[in-house]
């Protein structure tokens, strides 16, 4: 089973990995299009106009063009430890110990504007770059992304189950056919139920620690809804499409 993450703005800082190898990334047949964008990236960083409105940032946030603009030379920290937030957090993958652990880190990867697919310990550095950021040169990224990234995910979905827990502009990258897609829901008392945005991030990475701990090895979205519930987690399940009901 993989667990396929979305990536977050937030990053941590530093790192005490070697400066960027992308050939030695998984999944090298997304080197050129890699390549590609990180040179762009470098390059659009000597312009701070420019870049502040291709990433859609402020100039308070000069810091990720900094960062941009040291792709090739800053030192690097495994995926699953560079990103942050609220998902991350929940996720907690510095708390895992032993086989719980060595379980995660082959289960979860992340879905990246820059980099296509990374796996959990694929060495990256910081940088900032979203699935909706607009580079010159006219084409969006998941124009870009989607005929080399299809494939890739094809094959993946091909060899094990993958529970999708992308984000709308992530999944749009690169579609991926027969994964087990996960929504949040939350349950008024009066019984309405109205979609979570913010705090989905929460429980998605508290289903992804479960699934990614877990020493089951589900095979369809009827075992991965189980396996939520045995975690005291309310789960539905319609088809290939998981809702989890949480409480307002």
């Amino acid at each position: 089973m993989i667990v396929l993450l979305p990536p977050s703005e937030t990053k941590r800082d530093g790192g005490d990995g070697p400066p960027l190898r992308l050939e030695a990334l998984t999944s090298p047949e997304l080197g050129p299009l890699r390549k590609a964008l990180v040179d762009e990236l470098i390059a659009l960083s000597a312009d701070r106009p420019a870049a502040r409105r291709a990433l859609g940032i402020s100039a308070s946030q000069d810091g990720e063009i900094d960062r941009n603009a040291a792709l090739l030379t800053a030192p690097t920290m495994p995926a699953i430890e560079r990103y942050t937030g609220v998902l991350y957090d929940a996720l907690d993958v510095a708390s895992l110990r032993g086989a719980a652990a060595s379980r995660a880190r082959a289960r979860l990867a992340v879905s990246s504007a820059l980099f296509g697919l990374l796996r959990a310990d694929d060495a990256v550095p910081a940088y900032r770059l979203s699935a909706g950021s607009k580079l010159p040169g006219g084409a969006t990224l998941a124009a870009r992304w989607r005929p080399v990234l299809e494939p890739v995910l094809a094959r993946l979905a091909g060899a094990e189950l993958v529970v999708d827990l992308r984000s709308g502009s992530y999944a749009a990258l690169g579609r991926l056919p027969g994964a087990v897609d996960v929504d949040v829901v939350a349950e008024h008392a009066d019984g309405r139920r109205t979609i979570v945005s913010h705090f989905n991030k929460a429980h998605k990475g508290r289903l992804a620690r479960v699934l990614a701990s877990s020493r089951s090895e589900p095979n369809d979205a009827s075992a991965v809804a189980a396996l939520a519930r045995r975690a005291g987690m309310r789960v539905e399940r319609k088809g290939n499409e998981l809702i989890v009901v949480v409480p307002v």
